[in-house]
């Protein structure tokens, strides 16, 4: 099977169930910044290596959330891709951002208290989940044009997203011993 199709070439793309639209449409823009995502948060995993001091168990358990998180931005993208008034294939139910909260609650557990701002860096896992939660804002505000047209659960789930992205990158900053970095206010 070719991968190109040429159907792109005059600047248009198909949303689910073949409608054309324009690659620079509200939809289009939105489930692309969710894959934009998805390949920051796939980057930030392939950072991980041994110098983490965490045990295998705990090593498998986190690559399985992540693994768990990327498949589901692509049910966002679904959703986001599916015109108004059309079956969503592969819609998000609210215990996947009940899910997010539980884990945010589990891993932040083991956290100091924040008292001022953190800047992103870190270990390089942790500065690629910063990044990859800055584009899931990214995709939160482009997807706010279109509310009336989509689940308010996939609002909730990239508010929620970019919350458990933070606290995972300040885990593995924790983890790998990696001091973070404190917003220094200056006058």
């Amino acid at each position: 099977m070719r991968i190109y199709t040429r159907s792109g070439d005059n600047g248009t793309t198909s949303l689910i169930y073949g409608d054309r639209v324009p690659k620079n449409d509200i939809r289009v823009d939105a489930y692309g910044t969710c894959d934009e995502a998805n390949a920051a948060i796939g980057l930030a995993i392939s950072q991980l290596t041994q110098d983490l001091t965490w045990s295998d168990e705990l090593a498998t358990c986190f690559r399985k959330e992540m693994k768990a998180v990327q498949e589901l931005l692509f049910h966002v993208g679904s959703e986001l891709a599916t015109p108004k008034g059309k079956e969503v294939a592969w819609q998000l139910k609210s215990t996947h951002v009940s899910s997010l909260e539980k884990q945010i609650d589990l891993w932040q557990e083991h956290l100091p208290p924040i008292r001022q701002f953190i800047l992103p860096g870190g270990h390089p896992a942790a500065a690629g989940l910063h990044q990859a939660r800055t584009i899931i804002r990214r995709a939160e505000r482009i997807a706010i044009a279109i509310k009336d047209d989509i689940s308010p659960i996939v609002l909730s789930y990239l508010n929620r997203l970019s919350d458990y992205l933070f606290v995972v990158a300040r885990y593995i900053n924790y983890v790998s011993k990696e001091d973070e970095v404190l917003l220094e206010v200056t006058e």
